[in-house]
């Protein structure tokens, strides 16, 4: 993690001091993107460092989480940013032998995939938070884990919403996994103290609208903080 914030912090003032902000809002999101994965599990980043690490706590956590929630006869739909780590929770599941759903945008028949799931052929659903976002019922699941969060707590919301449709008879918990003292930690101090946070820095509506200098090197503060 120190590793590549370090350099990408370095890397996002040298862009910001010769192009500005606003016309530097593309590499500024794939620096944090990478910090983000990171967070997530190390084997998402391609370099040297993070090919030698070969434990993730998120990792870990979530299967101890996940084997809590199936041992309480619940049915879970798990929502990520990254097709890359739903990959990497489907080998796990497969390895615990758990009976499992995917959507993503890859999906070719999301009727069959939702199917599976609503009729009870899987306990667990993975579903990438692009395709899942809005338009499906998933009214048998009563917990939903977010396993990274999401730089527009809305879209999470909303993706959290499909096990509240009509027809839902069970309370809903649900889990936002975050790496305390990482970037995604202060994604969501951000997303509490400035609601345009989004905004900002996906570009609409410009960087400069949104996202201030400050405010990008608290994302690139040293893990822990």
């Amino acid at each position: 993690y120190e590793a590549i914030r370090v350099a990408a912090h370095a890397e996002v003032r040298r862009l910001i001091r010769k192009k500005g902000l606003a016309a530097s809002t593309v590499p500024i999101l794939g620096a944090l993107t990478k910090l983000r994965q990171v967070c997530c599990d190390p084997r998402l980043v391609r370099m040297t460092q993070a090919s030698r690490v070969r434990e993730s706590a998120k990792y870990r956590m979530f299967f101890e989480l996940l084997e809590k929630q199936l041992e309480g006869k619940h049915r879970v739909l798990v929502f990520s940013q990254f097709t890359s780590m739903l990959g990497l929770l489907e080998q796990g599941l497969r390895e615990r032998k758990v009976k499992y759903s995917i959507l993503t945008g890859a999906t070719a028949d999301r009727a069959e995939a939702v199917d599976q799931f609503e009729k009870g052929g899987a306990k667990v659903f993975l579903i990438s938070l692009k395709a899942g976002g809005t338009g499906l019922t998933l009214t048998s699941a009563d917990v939903v884990i977010h396993y990274d969060p999401w730089w527009n707590p809305a879209v999470q919301a909303q993706a959290t919403d499909r096990a509240y449709r009509i027809g839902q008879k069970k309370p809903v918990i649900a889990y936002h996994l975050f790496a305390a003292g990482s970037v995604e930690e202060r994604i969501l101090g951000l997303q509490r103290s400035k609601k345009h946070v989004a905004d900002g820095i996906l570009g609409q509506g410009g960087a400069s609208g949104g996202m201030t200098e400050a405010e990008l090197d608290v994302l690139f503060a040293p893990l822990g903080g």
